[in-house]
């Protein structure tokens, strides 16, 4: 068992709070386009850009802390990791949201809802889990969750995949709109398991 000798800068903890909150914004914002119309859907957009102008801020603050303190929670390095894997996942989300309404697809594939709301519990669990970093030990359930909530996001984009391409006589630049779309989906599933990943490692070296 790890024991630190020196004091911690409860700062930390709430700034990667602040970030994580831009993924509950973000995946807010996700759900809110698959109902939207048109006139909607630029707004929609508008505010992605938005949060994810704020995670790239709240991404660079925690930098700049980890740079500027003589003592960090945990490895400078771990700390530069998370941060920057917590506003990939806005990014990614972003880019669900750009090509859905740059591509002006009026429907997407029926599983999409669902992948979005798996994305939407991953965004919660993330954001609850960051104020328990104090204590890594109490996040196991966290990361055990985000994995089985990952694989489930899996199936769901292999069910999709096949959906359109089993599609007969399907035109080809919809089909190339929607893989774009639900790869940018999958990719999001796939950067917070990352996030956890990162979590757990940082958890195991602590220990």
């Amino acid at each position: 068992m790890g024991f630190r000798l020196t004091p911690q800068d409860p700062t930390f903890y709430a700034l990667f709070a602040t970030s994580a909150q831009q993924l509950v914004e973000g995946a807010r914002e996700l759900t809110l386009l698959l109902g939207a119309d048109a006139d909607e859907r630029e707004d929609i957009l508008r505010r992605m850009h938005d949060i994810e102008a704020a995670s790239d801020e709240a991404t660079h603050e925690i930098i700049r802390r980890v740079a500027g303190s003589f003592v960090t929670p945990f490895d400078r390095a771990d700390m530069h990791t998370l941060a920057i894997a917590l506003e990939q996942c806005v990014d990614l989300m972003e880019a669900a949201v750009d090509l859905i309404v740059l591509y002006q697809v009026d429907e997407v594939l029926p599983r999409v809802a669902k992948q979005v709301e798996i994305i939407s519990r991953m965004a919660e669990l993330t954001v609850d889990a960051m104020p328990r970093m104090r204590s890594l030990k109490e996040l196991g359930d966290y990361w055990v969750e985000v994995n089985r909530l990952e694989n489930r996001a899996n199936k769901q984009y292999r069910r999709m995949l096949a959906d359109l391409f089993n599609v007969k006589k399907a035109d080809p630049l919809t089909v190339m709109k929607h893989k774009d779309i639900i790869d940018a989906l999958e990719a999001t599933a796939n950067g917070f398991e990352h996030v956890a990943l990162t979590l757990e490692a940082i958890a195991v070296r602590e220990s």
